[in-house]
């Protein structure tokens, strides 16, 4: 039986994650090769309404179980239920690999994102959910600072709302200090693999809007190619001071964002809708993670978006710029909603 485009793609020093948590979805993508997977308020959300079969009965459980929680508390608690089903899927290659893959990201609240104390304080309850679990906390200042002390007590981090190369090397840093603290207090690191996810479609369609807004005239092929640019520049300089974080692929839009990144070490998280598709296509699977993006591409981008060139550049904003950049405000306004969205369901379930 010939292998599935994403089965030869876990072949190579590429690995492959399924986007969603959802059971079905992600043990099909296993199949295919997979060995990690994410979740976030969107996902969850979708999951839910999905598949209102399998987990309204365990909203209504939770419900009845703890007759006094708030909307939030059985909220975070089907996020948990949720969240252990699918560790599970993962724990052989988990096991197999000695904790270097087979992990589930599990989100803080979205609402958190200003405090520091309030992210590490909910990623070591989420860590307790699976053995398997790494933690995902947006690369903004308060984020950062957590960040370093998650990591410093030994959990394992998916830093996340990340879509340029200064957040991407920002994130890292504040790794290395994290595991740096860790390895003083005695703690083994030897199997905390964080990935940093750069979420690639997020800023292609960022700029996108820029476009719109400000009427630039240019192809906008051009910027079916920024985020790729973005991230192969930060994989570079991740290759050059040999950071222990593997860079992620998330957030996609076409097909360059799984096929130029092949080969690498890296992490490609994808959608299930999307790797489905690739896996139907005559896609040649080939080492492409170190082909740069087409100079006059760049040039492009760099003279028409000066977002782009704020993303692109190492030194393109500063940590406490992070909050204020267009995709960064875009994508935790959608986090927050959709976890709005969520606690919307669970309410349904507990008046009715």
């Amino acid at each position: 039986m010939n292998k599935s485009l994403m089965q030869l793609t876990a072949e190579t020093a590429t690995g492959f994650w399924n986007d969603s948590c959802d059971l079905k979805q992600l043990q099909e993508a296993i199949e295919h090769g997979a060995v990690g997977a994410t979740s976030n308020p969107v996902i969850v959300s979708a999951v839910v309404k999905s598949v209102p079969e399998i987990w309204n009965p365990v909203i209504d459980r939770i419900v009845m179980k703890f007759p006094s929680a708030s909307e939030d508390d059985v909220a975070w608690a089907l996020i948990a239920e949720l969240g252990k089903k699918a560790a599970e899927l993962l724990l052989p290659e988990f096991k197999k690999s000695g904790g270097l893959r087979g992990r589930l990201s599990l989100q803080v609240n979205p609402k958190y994102f200003r405090n520091a104390e309030a992210m590490v304080a909910q990623a070591e309850e989420l860590n307790k959910v699976a053995p398997n679990a790494a933690i995902k906390m947006p690369v903004v200042t308060a984020g950062l600072r957590a960040i370093e002390e998650t990591t410093a007590r030994g959990i394992v981090v998916t830093p996340t709302v990340c879509f340029s190369v200064s957040q991407a090397v920002t994130a890292a840093e504040a790794i290395e200090r994290g595991l740096a603290r860790a390895e003083k207090d005695g703690i083994d690191t030897s199997a905390m693999q964080p990935n940093i996810a750069i979420m690639v479609g997020r800023l292609d369609d960022h700029l996108k809007r820029v476009m719109e807004a400000e009427k630039i005239s240019v192809d906008p092929g051009y910027l079916e190619w920024a985020g790729i640019a973005v991230f192969k520049r930060a994989y570079k300089i991740f290759k050059e001071r040999n950071y222990r974080s593997v860079l992620l692929v998330a957030a996609y839009r076409n097909h360059m964002q799984w096929s130029e990144f092949i080969g690498g070490n890296v992490t490609v998280s994808i959608p299930y809708s999307w790797w489905k598709r690739f896996n139907a296509s005559n896609i040649e699977i080939r080492n492409s993670i170190d082909e740069p993006v087409k100079t006059e591409t760049v040039r492009m981008l760099e003279d028409n978006f000066n977002d782009f060139r704020r993303a692109y550049e190492p030194d393109g904003m500063l940590p406490d710029e992070f909050i204020s950049f267009g995709a960064t405000i875009h994508t935790l306004k959608q986090f927050i909603n959709a976890y709005h969205e969520l606690l919307g369901i669970v309410r349904d379930r507990m008046i009715k």
